[in-house]
């Protein structure tokens, strides 16, 4: 068989940008084909409008504090069609490190079409059959709707509509209480929308009860209505969606679905081909290779974690293996996730419940709270805490909640996969006064057992007492 270039990769979002960016960095002949926009979900509807309009609801919620410092602000005027506009220029201001010029700069042959994979190494597209003894699939995810009696014959909104619309919501109905479905409640209400949040199950289920527990504190002082039960019917038109759950029922403007991700597979003769599929999308293996010998997937369309970075870190594996012969097994032994909330809620590892059924009474947690941290008193903002699970002086999970936690995960990376330690961390110099000093703090706390036990103990009085006898 002839082929038309080395690697094949389907999709131009975070694992496919990634992935084929580097199979041509090293010189390969790549065909980069995505049918829907450059820099995919992450870029266009998901991560950088989601932080956007985030902080356009944080400089609101300042705002509405009044007095505070001694320093008097205005009340909040919010234009939405201005906050919408903040939005589309962060888009346009990341675009370029995504663009179809960028990648075709580094070597790729980029395509704006649909593509169908015919074979284990052919692909048609645009009336093209395209040849390469290595594809991958990065086809992405889209919104999960559930099977609510009438959703098929209400407008409803998605992550990939509601950045769009034209009107701020006068009352905005979320189901689902996840990533999404927090950060999009308390944005909306900071910027003028009433809010309510229906969740059957735990909110930010994969999380640190005690961090959600906070986020839901503060969420709810800022008025945040929570409703737990099961959305089981909706009816209504545009401005009028009534939402039944249990005997409840809550009028609303708008309504946002917000029950997670699918993997976006259908329509690709992957299927037809033998492409072996899970529940939650494509099935590989740790290399991230299918049942097909020669096609990768990576990113939010295989069974597996749906985050930006994963799919860069997936992306990143695959060029590896492919270019350089490197076989590259995932390892989410120190993955880290961030949940951009006020407070926010970061964890990497394992949580609390997590460690405790793993090791059981071998596990040790360490708490500093910011109530402790001088950064954060000077600030005035001294809610949450960091939570650090430890199987002897080993870190093997954290789980933060604070004012930009998230930026505090770096340090417990290093320790988790073993490139640093929390001895290490524990005697680093910090900054004063900064809020990553109650990461030393943590680290610190992993060591005093050993540090202040019986056996310096007694050496320090050793040394005190020569020093009394021989000074």
């Amino acid at each position: 068989m002839k082929f038309t270039h080395d690697v094949i990769v389907i999709g131009g979002g975070a694992a496919g940008l990634v992935a084929a960016g580097g199979c041509a960095l090293f010189g390969l002949e790549v065909a980069l084909i995505e049918g829907r926009k450059m820099g995919g979900e992450c870029l266009n509807d998901g991560c950088v409008p989601s932080k956007a309009l985030i902080t356009a609801a944080k400089r609101a919620a300042e705002a509405r504090e009044g007095t505070r410092y001694g320093v008097t602000l205005d009340q909040p005027q919010v234009d939405w069609l201005g906050v919408r506009q903040h939005i589309r220029d962060a888009i346009a201001a990341i675009e370029p490190h995504d663009s179809e010029d960028r990648f075709e700069e580094m070597g790729c042959e980029v395509i704006r079409d649909w593509a169908k994979v015919t074979g284990p190494q052919s692909v048609e597209v645009g009336g093209r059959t395209l040849r390469a003894p290595r594809i991958v699939i990065a086809t992405g995810s889209k919104p999960a709707i559930p099977p609510i009696e009438g959703v098929d014959s209400v407008p409803y909104l998605t992550n990939e509509t509601i950045f769009d619309i034209d009107a701020l919501p006068d009352h905005l109905v979320i189901v689902g209480g996840g990533v999404i479905g927090m950060e999009m409640a308390q944005a909306f209400r900071r910027l003028g929308s009433a809010v309510t949040v229906v969740e059957p199950d735990e909110l930010m289920a994969r999380d640190d009860r005690e961090s959600v527990a906070l986020v839901r504190e503060v969420m709810e002082g800022e008025g945040v209505r929570f409703v737990k039960g099961l959305a089981s019917k909706v009816e209504g038109r545009d401005g009028a969606i009534r939402l039944h759950v249990g005997e409840e029922v809550i009028d609303g403007s708008h309504l946002l679905i917000a029950t997670g991700r699918k993997a976006r597979c259908e329509g690709f003769g992957l299927e037809d081909i033998g492409v072996k599929m899970g529940r939650g999308g494509i099935v590989t293996d740790e290399r991230r290779r299918t049942s097909v010998k020669g096609i990768y997937a990576i990113g939010d369309c295989r069974d597996g974690p749906r985050l930006t970075h994963v799919s860069g870190y997936e992306g990143s594996n695959v060029a590896l293996e492919i270019t350089l012969g490197l076989p590259a097994k995932v390892d989410y032994s120190a993955l880290p996730w961030c949940t951009y909330t006020e407070p926010e809620v970061a964890q990497i590892g394992l949580t609390e419940q997590e460690a405790r059924e793993k090791y059981g009474e071998k596990l040790r947690v360490v708490i500093e709270s910011f109530h402790d941290n001088e950064r954060a008193l000077t600030e005035g903002n001294d809610k949450g805490q960091a939570k650090v699970m430890l199987k002897g002086t080993k870190v093997v999970g954290a789980s933060l909640v604070g004012k930009n936690v998230g930026e505090l995960l770096l340090p417990y990376t290093q320790t988790i996969t073993g490139k640093s330690s929390t001895f290490a961390l524990g005697s680093a110099v910090i900054a004063y006064p900064t809020r990553s000093e109650i990461t030393k703090a943590t680290a610190f706390a992993a060591w005093e057992p050993t540090v202040f036990g019986p056996l310096p103990k007694k050496w320090a009085g050793f040394q005190a007492r020569m020093r009394r006898r021989f000074s």
